[in-house]
């Protein structure tokens, strides 16, 4: 067992490290193009890492089993235990009875931590200010990265001098506030990002009214600029109690908090995205119910020798039952419905599994051993 552990702490955490690598390059644009520093964009990606390990957990987990058990077969090591006198029987029981560790880990993994992180990295970004805005200004393109403010520069010089620069500032649907200048330039003052126009003019349109005036100097303060980050959370994000709460506004599973969660203000929970809830918490406490199932299939290894003929076809039949386990558990996310009582159904379908492959492990054992 702690060769199986072992290898499948070391696959997760590398297979892990490696997909966060290739995602943190692709959050690049939150400091290059959205003008976000960088400790920002670290602590963001950083707040990423138990969602992608809680996404290659099955993976890995079943690959690590299957390797470790493929491993010993052919390197005749599970003769050892059948020669002191070990029954298959004892193995499988051993294993299932290590698998709910691995399931509760996952459960509380996917529950707690990662709608934990995923807010906080929401809130991160949404409390964060612009700091870089030079780097998100591309000449000869208009930049509307920042809510209701459209910037367009038609040279961005070395020394980061801006020339002609076209500004457009909404503030609502039928008033805005056209800016032109001739030069311009990035100013930090008092911890406050100003941009510095030279030589403009600016064109107000209020109601049916237009104004205009020319100015020398003029600044306007980007730091309290909204970067038109959405605000509100996603399901993904809210915690779990909050989505147990909702379902039990409208289905009334938990009587004892229903008083109270009726007045607390949940986000999100609505009776028209109550499926989307189902299909959360199925997510968060379903799914993980099929990791007992994958460790008994890889554990269908152990059934036959490797002298066996088709012992290499066997080999490849249970990884393939194994993957399209893994495959299956994601996608019956697609089967539920408002309907709680159609649900129910759908959320035993990981217990059948379990149990269908364990009957037919122990029968086919029982069945080999009385046919000696």
């Amino acid at each position: 067992m702690y060769d199986c552990t072992f290898f499948f702490f070391i696959s997760l955490i590398s297979a892990s490290i490696i997909v966060w690598v290739f995602q943190a390059v692709n959050f690049l644009d939150l400091m290059v193009e959205d003008g976000r520093d960088f400790f920002l964009y670290l602590k963001y990606t950083l707040l990423n890492f138990p969602k992608i390990i809680s996404k290659l957990f099955p993976f890995a987990l079943f690959f690590s089993f299957f390797y470790v058990i493929s491993k010993y077969e052919l390197n005749n090591e599970l003769i050892i235990f059948w020669n002191f006198g070990i029954s298959k029987i004892q193995v499988i029981n051993f294993f299932i009875k290590y698998s709910i560790l691995f399931m509760l880990f996952q459960i509380l993994l996917v529950s707690l931590l990662v709608p934990t992180t995923q807010n906080f990295s929401r809130n991160l970004i949404k409390d964060s200010n612009i700091n870089f805005f030079e780097s998100f200004i591309k000449p000869k393109k208009f930049n509307d990265n920042i809510k209701g403010l459209t910037l367009f520069v038609d040279e961005k010089k070395n020394n980061g001098e801006l020339v002609n620069i076209y500004l457009k500032k909404e503030t609502d649907n039928q008033n805005f506030q056209i800016t032109y200048a001739k030069s311009g330039f990035f100013l930090s003052k008092n911890n406050n990002q100003m941009l510095v126009l030279k030589n403009g003019q600016t064109i107000n349109k209020i109601g049916n009214n237009l104004t205009t005036f020319n100015f020398k100097e003029s600044s306007l303060n980007m730091s309290n600029q909204d970067s038109g980050i959405i605000k509100v959370d996603k399901i993904q994000e809210t915690s779990t109690i909050n989505l147990l709460k909702c379902v039990n506004r409208f289905e009334k599973i938990f009587l004892n908090i229903s008083i109270k969660s009726e007045k607390i203000f949940i986000q999100n929970c609505t009776i028209e995205n109550l499926d989307n809830i189902f299909k959360e918490i199925y997510k968060r406490f379903l799914v993980p119910m099929y990791i007992p199932s994958l460790i008994l299939c890889s554990l269908i290894l152990i059934i036959y020798s490797k002298e066996n003929i088709n012992y290499t076809k066997f080999r490849i039949f249970v990884f393939l039952v194994g993957f399209g386990l893994i495959i299956f558990s994601e996608t019956t996310q697609k089967l539920i419905q408002e309907n709680l009582n159609f649900n129910i159904i759908i959320f035993l379908i990981p217990l059948v599994i379990f149990l269908l492959l364990l009957i037919s492990i122990n029968s086919k054992i029982k069945f080999k051993a009385n046919s000696i």
